[in-house]
């Protein structure tokens, strides 16, 4: 089994990384520099990034960065991915030096998602100052956030989050938009941390790679100060104000420039795994999040 501790970073692409500079600092009030090897580095704490903003032809999320505890436990997991019968590829000199890892195994699951586990993130000790006054994002072992990614092939997609990267189930939503069709299920995974969860499955396809990523502040001041700065921004709203049901985060959500949408809340569910019941829930949001908006 692979003992992940937290979303670490993701990858995403997008053709004009100017786009996503002016993203970054005026809507989400991070910091943006030059990665290693060409790119951008989009930081919000006190990591050199958590977010890695490459150039490519095709506006799209492209891999989820899991952390790994130590060298052992990355070896653990090299031989867990073996054992299984999984296929793996080790980051190149590049790849490492670019993630700022001590090393990397990339392996991608049945729905054509790219997992990147890595250990020893790379630290300059350098502060997080927002350009918009955010005082803080709420990450350290919880993670960066959570992402949620499609799952066309569901079932051995949910068996590889589980069986093989060693995730366990927070809750379930079976989405019904048609009474008579078969649900569309959405599983909420966690990991060694206590955020509500880090992964979500959902069982449909979506052109960007990613549903959503979500990230946190520390007050609902800072949500409400971010929807600002998207209206004044023209930045295409994906959801409106909102508090989830299972993890109890109040948030919206808002497009990225690489196609897929990014939630920002407040609030998020912490959670005793031991004491924790799994369950189903059967409508989003206590109130709001209304996603017809992002359709029109």
């Amino acid at each position: 089994m692979i003992d992940i501790r937290g979303l670490s970073y993701f990858v995403a692409q997008i053709e004009n990384l100017s786009e996503w500079q002016r993203y970054a600092e005026d809507v989400l009030g991070m910091m943006v520099t030059p990665a290693p090897g060409g790119g951008l580095y989009v930081k919000m704490d006190e990591r050199p990034f958590r977010m890695l903003i490459v150039e490519g032809p095709e506006q799209r999320y492209l891999a989820s960065g899991w952390e790994l505890a130590n060298d052992t436990a990355f070896q653990a997991a090299v031989k867990a991915l073996d054992q299984a019968g999984v296929s793996w590829e080790p980051g190149s000199a590049a790849q490492v030096e670019q993630r700022g890892v001590q090393a990397l195994a990339v392996v991608v699951d049945p729905s054509g998602n790219r997992h990147e586990l890595s250990w020893g993130h790379r630290s300059d000790c350098l502060p997080f100052v927002s350009p918009q006054g955010v005082p803080r994002f709420l990450t350290g072992d919880m993670g960066l956030g959570h992402a949620v990614l499609p799952a066309p092939n569901f079932d051995a997609t949910l068996a590889f989050a589980k069986d093989v990267l060693g995730f366990e189930l927070s809750d379930i939503f079976n989405f019904r938009p048609d009474p008579s069709a078969p649900p569309i299920r959405i599983h909420f995974l966690h990991c060694r941390n206590a955020r509500h969860h880090s992964l979500a499955l959902a069982e449909y396809p979506t052109p960007s790679g990613c549903v959503h990523v979500m990230v946190e502040v520390d007050s609902m001041t800072e949500v409400g100060r971010a929807h600002d700065r998207l209206l004044a921004h023209n930045v295409q709203l994906s959801a409106t104000l909102g508090q989830h049901l299972n993890d109890q985060m109040t948030s919206f959500y808002m497009k990225t420039p690489s196609g897929f949408d990014l939630e920002y809340g407040f609030g998020g569910l912490q959670v005793d795994w031991a004491e924790h019941s799994a369950f189903e829930f059967t409508r989003v949001s206590i109130w709001g999040h209304d996603f017809s908006v992002g359709q029109q």
